[in-house]
């Protein structure tokens, strides 16, 4: 090579080095690169290509931004000063950047696996042979789904890799816990969180089996009193092939786990994960793409998109100041933080367990719903604490624009009313003005099958979920959080129950009709006061399971008198209903436990009929025939509350047929 394009073509690598160092992605590998459906053209941004690959970050440790990160000073692979993660990841994006609309949806993968893409667009996860009507894609949008879990389990996961910690040298050892509730009797159960039939993270394996400090015991319930299992009644085993065999990840049970109770159990662990670094990994990952031209996936804006999980990480994130990159610059322009309730959740701990949540009958009393719950500054009663989720931000001046946006489940399942009202509960609280809060009533947390059925193993209810979709609310969030972050044009305002007005009350006034044969529930999810040891708000727990304060106040939205709630986002199955759609299920007494609620679920109890069978039921709720003259008339009223939503920009004009043909189907089923 003549030495003047020699050193023309060392200065471009010094300088792209450079770029890329400062956004602290230190190189990015791709692994497989291949044109969407063959090279279709989507609208104005032509044709798509579809990227896997792993992305590496380097932090340095003595940058005050990654300052919060558990363990990183003790990870094992420290050199000069700087820790090395990566994170896998697919991109689907244009094929020319620059015909895109220079805006990235980043999403944080739910237990490792990518699903906006499928709920938006009703194709594959990856539009590997299916795009659905892609509506992201023809709007132009940049999609990458980051892994950030490092328990992540199965191989199509989307991986964090984290390195260990070790203290001066040495392993570090802790007590980890683990709880759930079966549906079904077993001999065995998993260390991991097991979610249905598979696992959402793998945790950590048993490292000394016969520690005294190992403990497995029984309850009924949440808040029920723990009896010890004695240790010689079961061990850390594994059937294989018949027999029982030492296992490090398995707990078996002399005589079996039985249905409907919670069991708990407590072991020592060793060499944990600087799982922190998965915080990180999402703000460095929004910097780099922002500020590198050559990047993979080079975008004007980012807005950040978690569901469950993935929203409480999302407000974690924020809370811990992840916002701020390593030079101080706003990471996330738009946050669309979904189902998440009031959580934030066990991501930067030491031995930190990420799959983890807060069920009705599982993973009950970890780090996820605690305070502080309020985007600004409350004060818990009892402790006089002052604090609020996006002090951080506000001090490094970093605060993106966000949707907080829950379903009627989150209310009961995850102590919702707690991120718009007071921690003593005696009033509603302002938010911020970058901030919209949506209650999307009658849907459950994720969305349930039409014709409505009941929910299959641990979530077999008493009635059938609720069939609302979410799929067309996503469209509008995303294109009304683009247009925030795009030109500031104002999104719709907030829409949630509130104390002043009645629509949102303790679960002590809640007035649901008496209908024959449907029970309700005596109880739903709280805030936690916990205390897991002096040394746990700087993210290392030592008291397994934790202490338990009092509660923090229960609401919940006040509902009419067919027993739908009166505020929030409704679509018109709500405002012109066929059915009673709860914000809770119980479960089934086949399963066990029938006076607890179903993990994630609503209930659609279907009006009656005809008159008649109202009177024979003795059902107080009108009957279909009775609120409708004909089905021309429930369409045309269903018509006018869904234009209505479209005036409103809740959904998109573009929708509006798939709705009227789905109201139609709702009217056959609910007159079958």
């Amino acid at each position: 090579m003549p030495s003047k394009l020699a050193g023309l073509f060392i200065t471009t690598l010094l300088l792209c080095s450079s770029i890329i160092a400062s956004a602290r992605v230190s190189r990015v590998e791709v692994t497989s690169r291949q044109d969407v459906l063959g090279g279709k053209s989507f609208g104005d941004a032509g044709p798509y290509e579809r990227i896997l690959g792993t992305v590496y970050f380097s932090l340095p440790i003595d940058n005050p931004h990654n300052a919060n990160i558990v363990d990183l000073k003790n990870a094992v692979n420290l050199r000069d000063g700087e820790v090395e993660f990566s994170a896998d990841f697919i991109a689907i994006r244009p094929k020319n950047p620059h015909r895109g609309n220079g805006s990235l949806l980043l999403e944080n993968p739910n237990r490792g696996h990518s699903r906006i893409i499928s709920l938006v667009e009703g194709g594959d996860w990856n539009v590997e042979h299916d795009a659905g009507d892609a509506w992201l894609l023809r709007n132009g949008f940049t999609i990458v789904s980051l892994g950030w879990q490092s328990d992540a389990a199965g191989d199509d996961a989307l991986h964090f890799h984290a390195p260990i910690a070790k203290e001066n040298g040495k392993t570090i050892t802790g007590l980890l816990r683990g709880d759930l509730m079966l549906p079904k009797a077993a001999q065995e159960i998993p260390l991991g969180h097991l979610m249905r039939d598979s696992l959402g993270g793998t945790e950590y394996p048993v490292s000394t089996p016969d520690d005294p400090r190992n403990m497995l015991t029984v309850r009924e319930s949440r808040n029920a009193p723990r009896t010890t299992i004695p240790r010689d009644h079961w061990q850390f085993a594994h059937t294989v092939d018949g027999k029982l065999v030492p296992s490090d990840r398995h707990i078996h049970l002399d005589g079996g786990f039985q249905p409907g109770r919670i069991y708990e159990y407590v072991y020592v662990v060793a060499d944990p994960v600087v799982a922190g670094g998965g915080f990180a990994a999402v703000r460095d990952f929004a910097s780099y793409v922002k500020h590198n031209s050559e990047a993979i996936t080079p975008a004007q804006r980012v807005i950040a998109e978690g569901i469950s999980q993935n929203g409480r990480f999302l407000r974690n994130f924020l809370y811990q100041g992840f916002n701020a990159d390593e030079e101080g610059r706003i990471a996330l322009d738009g946050v669309l933080s979904h189902v998440a309730g009031a959580g934030r959740g066990d991501f930067n701990y030491r031995f930190a367990q990420p799959s983890r949540d807060a069920q009705p009958t599982s993973s009950v009393f970890f780090p996820t719903d605690i305070f502080p719950f309020t985007d600004q500054p409350e004060t818990d009663p009892l402790t006089h604490a002052t604090a609020g989720l996006l002090d951080r931000a506000r001090a490094d001046k970093t605060v993106p624009k966000i949707f907080f946006s829950n379903t009627s489940y989150e209310y009961w399942g995850r102590a919702a009313a707690l991120i718009h009202i007071s921690a003593d509960g005696k009033q509603d609280v302002p938010i911020s003005d970058n901030v919209r809060i949506y209650h999307f009533t009658g849907l459950q947390h994720f969305s349930g099958p039409f014709p409505p059925a009941k929910g299959p193993d641990d979530l077999h209810g008493e009635e059938p979920q609720s069939p609302l979709p979410i799929r067309y609310f996503w469209r509008s969030m995303i294109s009304n959080m683009d247009a925030w972050v795009r030109n500031g044009t104002a999104p719709p305002p907030s829409s949630y129950p509130h104390i002043s007005d009645g629509t949102l009350v303790p679960l002590a006034r809640y007035a649901f009709p008496h209908i024959p044969g449907v029970n309700t529930p005596h109880e739903a999810n709280t805030g936690e006061r916990l205390d897991f040891g002096p040394n746990w708000q700087q993210g290392v727990l030592t008291l397994q399971p934790p202490r338990v304060g009092p509660a923090f106040p229960i609401f919940v939205p006040q509902v009419d008198k067919d027993g739908n709630e009166r505020d929030g986002i409704r679509l018109p199955e709500i405002t012109v209903p066929l059915a009673t759609i709860t914000g809770w299920n119980l479960r089934d007494s086949s399963i066990g436990a029938p006076t607890e609620r179903v993990s994630f679920e609503a209930s659609y109890i279907a009006f009656p009929k005809t008159a008649e069978d109202r009177r024979r039921l003795g059902d107080p709720r009108l009957s279909v025939i009775e609120r409708y003259i004909s089905e021309g008339d429930y369409i045309r009223r269903y018509t006018q509350s869904l234009d209505t939503l479209i005036k409103e920009r809740w959904v998109l004009p573009e929708d509006r047929e798939a709705f009227l043909t789905r109201a139609k189907q709702e009217w056959m089923e609910a007159t079958k």
